[in-house]
């Protein structure tokens, strides 16, 4: 008995499945309407960054939403998986800046117009990858609702929905930063931090207290901040320090006046007692 030569020893998945993909695509078996007669079921899709290409978790986690939209659609619901990609400002810019640095371009040097010209490519580039990537997958998504985060009606919608909110009082603006990066020069959340403790050391400076032979001393584990102070502060409730409050003091190196303060959030039993 001999093999049939037409038949493949093996199911090829590259034979097949852009071919079927494209089918499904065109004939738009993934849109979705407003329909009263059939009850909705919508996934908005978790942006993915435009700082790369999909990760494995990217993978299991849309393979999740679209077992999900599929399971919905075949049991008559009016099923819509919204896609879209993420700009996610602050790794994107640590991105291109990478990227321009091994290209010789100081970022700081070419300005803010050009910087976003080359954003805007690197959007391009990694952006359409990852929506490539995911019609690679099967994912069943609304391909005509696609959005973009910075996308302009998109932009203008976010921004009204965080004025009302602010008006409601529902959000704030805080007066303290959560973390600050050295490197972008901006404010991080707490969710892009990598904590870990170190062992510190205490540094001594003695400020003199103006028109007299005394002097405050202070301790601090940020050296290099004192030449920034504009107060030294110290608990009222702290004795040694009741007859300073007030009084001026002379910043070391710098040689300028500053005053001393009375503010209970100071630890009596951290260092001197003065910050």
């Amino acid at each position: 008995m001999t093999k049939d030569p037409g038949l493949a020893s093996g199911y090829n998945p590259q034979e097949f499945e852009d071919e079927i993909y494209s089918f499904w695509t065109k004939n738009g078996y993934f849109n979705s309407e407003s329909n009263p007669a059939k009850k909705p079921y919508t996934i908005v899709i978790p942006p993915p960054n435009v700082t790369g290409m999909l990760t494995m978790g990217h993978i299991l986690n849309n393979a999740i939403q679209d077992l999900l939209i599929r399971y919905h659609r075949m049991n008559g619901f009016e099923a819509c998986w919204v896609p879209g990609t993420d700009h996610a400002s602050i790794a994107t810019e640590a991105k291109v800046a990478k990227y321009l640095s091994e290209m010789g371009i100081d970022k700081f040097v070419i300005g803010r117009e050009k910087f976003l010209e080359y954003a805007w490519e690197w959007k391009e580039k990694y952006g359409g990858i990852i929506i490539s990537q995911l019609k690679k997958l099967g994912a069943s998504c609304d391909w005509r609702r696609e959005r973009f985060t910075m996308d302009d009606a998109y932009y203008k919608a976010v921004i009204h929905a965080f004025v009302e909110l602010y008006k409601k009082g529902y959000i704030y603006k805080g007066y303290r930063l959560v973390n600050w990066c050295p490197v972008s020069k901006s404010a991080i959340s707490d969710e892009e931090v990598y904590y870990k403790e170190v062992e510190g050391k205490l540094y001594y400076f003695r400020y003199p207290v103006k028109g007299t032979k005394d002097f405050l001393e202070i301790a601090t584990t940020r050296p290099e901040t004192m030449l920034g102070d504009t107060a030294v502060a110290v608990n009222p409730a702290d004795k040694r320090y009741k007859d300073y409050i007030g009084k001026k003091v002379i910043l070391p190196i710098v040689e300028k006046e500053i005053p001393v303060i009375a503010d209970g959030y100071v630890d009596m039993e951290f260092g001197t007692g003065a910050v």
